[in-house]
């Protein structure tokens, strides 16, 4: 149990006193450039889906005709 209590002291010491935290406007900046990448990349995502589906759908169709 000791051991425990141990990394979560030192997990704590090394977050509080050696990590570099970015400002607020840059974690602002970069969390705005994330949600616009996440956004375009499902959009890409959904539009390849919504093509492969399509062109399976018509495989059936001439498959089945």
């Amino acid at each position: 149990m000791a051991g425990i209590v141990n990394y979560i002291s030192q997990s704590y010491d090394e977050l509080k006193n050696h990590v570099t935290w970015p400002s607020f406007a840059e974690a602002q900046r970069l969390s705005v450039l994330v949600l616009v990448f996440s956004v375009i990349f499902a959009l890409a995502i959904w539009g390849v889906d919504t093509v492969f589906g399509e062109l399976v759908e018509e495989y059936f169709k001439w498959v089945k005709s």
